[in-house]
């Protein structure tokens, strides 16, 4: 399962970098503004940074609702860098700019689905990249575990090449039950990913090796 970083934040993403795990980024409008990007030539350079730090795969989202909008921002966002993804809301205009670009061999990633039903259009539009929101149902006593579940099985009953972003994943175990269920890709906060570095038993295990070195060493 491949491992993206859902920031804007370039410390964190240096952060996740060097850990050796890390094999892209996806942003958004919020996230920008969370670390104090405004104007569009600061956002756009921005994105390059991002670009510059991470070897994989950088999403991109457009700001534009009506289709002519998201093709000409979209194809703005594609060529800043070869890296990135055009990030796409799953609305009618959405998929019909989805087709657009994947006609182009622009990689896409559309996002903010909800249903099964989303997903095998944005599948069969093309996308790069599905992003269905699994914390945000959670959020709404919906399981979104299962969402992934039903999006593994259409897939792969018809061969579709999208990949599963598993999105607005919140915790450690979020990332664990991706990867059991088979999803291709998460996206989530440096705190979850850092998470599953830790375990109880592993921190006694290397504090006993350290004492019984020291006492070897007397």
């Amino acid at each position: 399962m491949k491992f993206f970083i859902d920031t804007a934040n370039l410390e964190q993403i240096k952060e996740a970098q060097a850990l050796g795990v890390l094999d892209g980024v996806t942003t958004n409008p919020s996230l920008m503004a969370k670390e104090g990007i405004s104007g569009k030539n600061n956002v756009l350079k921005h994105y390059v940074d991002i670009c510059t730090i991470v070897d994989g795969d950088v999403s991109a989202e457009v700001i534009a609702t009506d289709y002519e909008g998201m093709i000409k921002e979209g194809e703005e966002l594609s060529e800043l860098h070869e890296q990135i993804v055009v990030k796409l809301p799953m609305t009618k205009e959405g998929v019909k700019a989805c087709k657009y670009f994947s006609d182009r061999g622009i990689k896409t990633n559309v996002t903010l689905v909800f249903s099964a039903g989303q997903a095998l259009l944005a599948a069969k539009a093309g996308a790069t990249y599905v992003s269905p929101f699994i914390g945000r149902l959670d959020d709404v006593s919906t399981d979104g575990l299962a969402l992934i579940e039903e999006i593994r099985e259409i897939y792969d009953n018809y061969g579709y090449q999208t990949e599963i972003l598993a999105a607005s994943v919140r915790h450690t175990m979020h990332i664990v039950n991706c990867a059991k269920i088979g999803a291709d890709v998460m996206t989530g906060p440096l705190s979850a990913i850092l998470g599953l570095l830790k375990h109880p038993l592993t921190d006694i295990g290397l504090a006993q090796f350290l004492a019984d070195h020291a006492k070897a060493n007397q």
